[in-house]
């Protein structure tokens, strides 16, 4: 996986997303990052860590690519090109069939 600056990561993810568009898929993850590059200790080693600020881990892969950043709580207002670039994208989505109701209540009988 690679770590990229945020620019870069936005120019990145556009390639990807104009990589898969007639065929494939994009996958996105966002979770919360602390900082740490080590798993956490067992309970009985006491190690007091505290993370000097609010981060997020953005991922993105296509199966065959991965790329990855970290959006610091202070970056985050640079980070609005993100978004547009997910509403400019995400045009290709399905959407989810609606089942009757009557069919699963004679179905349960």
């Amino acid at each position: 996986m690679v770590l990229l600056e945020n620019d870069s990561f936005l120019t990145e993810l556009t390639r990807l997303f104009q990589k898969c568009r007639t065929s494939g898929s994009v996958v996105i993850t966002l979770k919360k990052y602390d900082g740490r590059t080590k798993p956490v200790p067992r309970k009985g080693h006491s190690e007091s860590f505290e993370p000097a600020d609010n981060k997020c881990l953005l991922r993105a892969s296509d199966g065959k690519k991965k790329i990855s950043t970290v959006v610091s709580a202070l970056g985050y207002l640079c980070f609005n090109a993100y978004s547009n670039l997910l509403r400019a994208h995400m045009d290709g989505l399905k959407k989810k069939d609606k089942k009757s109701k009557s069919k699963k209540t004679k179905a349960t009988q």
